[in-house]
């Protein structure tokens, strides 16, 4: 892996449905995406329609290439559901399961042929501009 990233350099039609050379494996990453709610809804809302509107664009480019496999946009952290045990009996709570500055906003599935391409894609995420933090992980099994 290099010491510094560029920005993609796949985004030309040419890589079609994300086909690596002969003996080659791709890998599959999971890009999360945190951003504080709280920050959120102090942008403006001409500039976060805009953000969205990239995060389409990019999600659309890399279906085109065929590195995107899955991916959704989260309800905010306040309607979310903890679901723990303790002490073998079942303890629903409403709310996130910690507090925190950053919430999981979302994510991208990618399929990539190693950490430096995920990372490029990840650099692409609009809402990094404004404070955000992506959080990529190797999936090492799938549900297939």
């Amino acid at each position: 892996m290099g010491s510094s990233w560029e920005l993609p350099r796949f985004w030309s039609n040419s890589r079609s449905n994300n086909i690596v050379g002969e003996g080659e494996e791709n890998m599959q990453y999971l890009l999360m995406c945190y951003f504080s709610e709280d920050l959120w809804s102090k942008i403006p809302e001409a500039e976060r329609d805009k953000i969205m509107q990239e995060y389409q664009e990019l999600i659309q480019e890399t279906k085109k290439s065929g590195y995107h496999r899955d991916g959704a946009m989260l309800g905010p952290s306040i309607a979310a559901t903890t679901v723990r045990t303790r002490n073998g009996k079942p303890f629903v709570t409403d709310g996130p399961f910690a507090e925190t500055k950053e919430q999981l906003g979302g994510y991208h599935l990618m399929e990539c042929k190693d950490l430096d391409e995920v990372i490029s894609i990840a650099l692409r995420i609009p809402t990094l501009r404004f404070g955000g933090t992506i959080e990529v992980r190797a999936v090492e099994l799938s549900e297939k």
